[in-house]
């Protein structure tokens, strides 16, 4: 895993100041602890920084082909670059390295832009082909590895895998987009269709850039998106052993590597399954870690020692503390931008535990988005169901009407919280599901706001792009169009950037075997009874795996790690809370007396503003780095 940057001039091919390169790669040296390289000529400029993974003398980067007319910067891992290279070398293609990074080159040269479609990994590159006069930039399918770029005042094109990587280029302009504000409320992140900094723009997952000089910047072409509209032929028992057969796959594929792999254990049955594959074609006990917390709720030891003995791993557990402040301004660090998912706290703690062992960790990312696994699921398939069955009119004005009424009741049990259900069947399936992926909601986003930003806003809404990929998903049936959407916003967005820039920061690999593009393609074919069945998400998923997993792991409810963000703005968070209206780059889009009642009303308990108070401290602090 590594960091890249570099700038080019798609107009006039003006010299390049190494200097620059070496700054903006300098600030990525987390991502890459290993080695750092740049390569320069008029109009480009290359920047690597190395996490050595594969071929560890051999694949330094920028790396030139053998002529030097093809250079390339390259973040991530190839898993099929040895088969790519064989049917490479059959048609002449001759080798210096072992590496996949040189596999990248010369699949350049025979197959262009189509190389991508032949490459099962995570990755986003940078390619220069001088003969072309062309510079290519790519990003894998999911948006596993992130990419940033920027289009300069003096012409240049930079980019970066991190936004801190383009933000060491002093042409890069700081100012805020307001729209941006307006996501990161809504979602709790800031979506790849946008940047906190205006003008940068992220390269979307399945996308990539082609810049030759002398042509106008385009827009970037997507080459692969995923489709929910095919459904796979065979019976529930053919289609059990073939879900095993790619689980299988994707695990062994990813762990081929010259440095100790290991894999994050949480006792849950995505990383559960990942552990019991790994440990069927590892001639050597994994090396598994699992993060424990001092409150009873949040822990799953228990758990993940009993799948660690099960398969003999070489275990280690570290009980932290769920409220362990001290993390939070290293995290606004590492994000750059505002990031809410408060799950990140624990996740960077087990990334460090993983990194005092192993450089490669396997994780179980990406299982609940491609075979339904979140029970947000559940509920949208049931509530679709509900309206499928009675008149819109009836809806409207009888559960419209109860759920107007209805007392809004944080503190109550679930089954007693209606109101919000109430109002969800009341309107339509793409809407409700909208609203249900978010943090903040749309009319307390409206109080919240100052009227200046209300106008500036002029009704941009955080939710359209969930409707908009909603309406336009390649899909069947409802739950189709909920998780296509979450493929385009959530899980680039929130998932992966969470685990790369907290694995990352510690210099550290994450691979999602269970994002393998061909599990995930497979698992979008099944039918949606063999998703969720009975209420129950990632059916086929846990079926296939009982040859390896006791019940308890495979059917026990999700658990998860919930960050008790409502009681530390009781306690120990309660002056930072208060602080929110008194900040100098809050009030420029808040009302003071807003944020002020918001504070009290959670402190005081009359409310449950937990999740908007984190969000509000957590946009301070980033734009307080990025802008103050």
């Amino acid at each position: 895993m590594c960091g890249i940057a570099g700038l080019f001039y798609p107009e006039t091919p003006k010299p390049i100041d190494p200097q620059r390169i070496v700054a903006m790669t300098d600030v990525l040296a987390h991502r890459g602890p290993d080695g750092s390289g740049i390569w320069t000529a008029p109009g480009i400029g290359l920047g690597h920084r190395r996490l050595s993974i594969i071929d560890l003398d051999g694949g330094a980067q920028p790396m030139a082909s053998g002529d030097g007319q093809c250079v390339v910067s390259f973040n991530g891992e190839i898993y099929n670059f040895r088969d790519i290279r064989t049917e490479l070398e059959a048609a002449g293609a001759q080798f210096r390295t072992d590496s996949d990074t040189e596999v990248l080159l010369h699949a350049w040269r025979a197959w262009g832009p189509d190389m991508l479609s032949r490459l099962n990994g995570m990755f986003a590159l940078a390619l220069y082909d001088a003969d072309r006069r062309s510079l290519f930039l790519a990003r894998d399918r999911m948006g596993v590895k992130p990419l940033h770029y920027v289009r300069l005042s003096d012409g240049a094109v930079a980019f970066a895998s991190e936004l801190k990587g383009l933000l060491a280029h002093p042409l890069v302009r700081r100012d805020p987009d307001l729209g941006a504000i307006e996501d990161f409320m809504g979602l709790g992140y800031v979506p790849d269709d946008t940047c906190l900094v205006a003008g940068v723009e992220k390269l979307p997952a399945g996308h990539f850039l082609l810049l030759e000089r002398g042509r106008p910047v385009p827009r970037p072409t997507c080459w692969w998106r995923i489709d929910f509209s095919r459904r796979a032929k065979g019976s529930p028992r053919d289609l059990e052993a073939e879900m095993a057969e790619r689980l299988r796959a994707a695990v062994r594929s990813r762990m081929v590597a010259d440095v100790p792999v290991g894999a994050f254990l949480s006792g849950g049955v995505d990383s559960s399954a990942v552990v019991a594959l790994m440990a069927e074609t590892s001639r050597h006990p994994v090396a598994t870690c699992t993060i424990g917390f001092d409150e009873a709720d949040h822990d799953e030891t228990a758990y993940a020692a009993q799948v660690a003995e099960r398969f003999a791993t070489d275990h280690r557990t570290r009980t932290v503390a769920a409220g362990d402040f001290p993390l939070i301004d290293r995290l606004v660090a590492a994000f750059d931008e505002p990031f809410a998912d408060a799950s990140a706290l624990a996740t960077y703690q087990v990334c460090a535990l993983a990194r005092e062992n192993v450089t490669v960790a396997l994780s179980g990312d990406g299982a609940d988005e491609a075979m339904a696994g979140y029970r947000r699921y559940k509920f949208q398939d049931a509530e679709e169901r509900v309206r499928h069955l009675l008149p819109a009119g009836l809806r409207r004005n009888v559960l419209g009407t109860l759920g107007s009424i209805y007392p809004k009741a944080d503190w109550a049990p679930r089954p007693l919280r209606a109101k919000t259900t109430l109002l969800a069947l009341a309107g339509e399936g793409d809407a409700a599901y909208a609203e249900a992926v978010g943090v903040t909601r749309p009319a307390v986003r409206d109080r919240l706001y100052s009227d200046s930003m209300v106008k500036r806003l002029a009704g941009h809404r955080a939710e359209t792009r969930y409707l908009d990929a909603m309406r336009d998903a390649p899909a069947r049936e409802p739950l189709d169009r909920a998780q296509y959407a979450d493929f385009q916003h959530w899980l680039p967005g929130d998932i992966l950037t969470k685990i790369d820039r907290t694995s990352m920061a510690v210099g550290l690999e994450a691979r999602e075997p269970l994002l393998d593009h061909r599990l995930v393609e497979f698992a979008a074919s099944l039918p949606v009874s063999l998703r969720l069945k009975r209420g129950e998400g990632k059916w086929l998923m846990k079926k296939a795996m009982e040859p390896w997993l006791p019940r308890d792991i495979l059917h026990r409810p999700k658990m998860g790690f919930v960050t008790p963000v409502a009681a530390w703005f009781r306690k120990a968070l309660a002056d930072d809370a208060a602080n929110l209206a008194r900040s100098p780059m809050l009030s420029a889009w808040f009302d003071r007396k807003a944020l002020t009642r918001l504070a009290n009303d959670h402190r005081t308990g009359r409310a449950d503003h937990g999740r908007t108070l984190w969000q509000l401290m957590m946009l301070e602090r980033a734009t307080r780095r990025l802008f103050g």
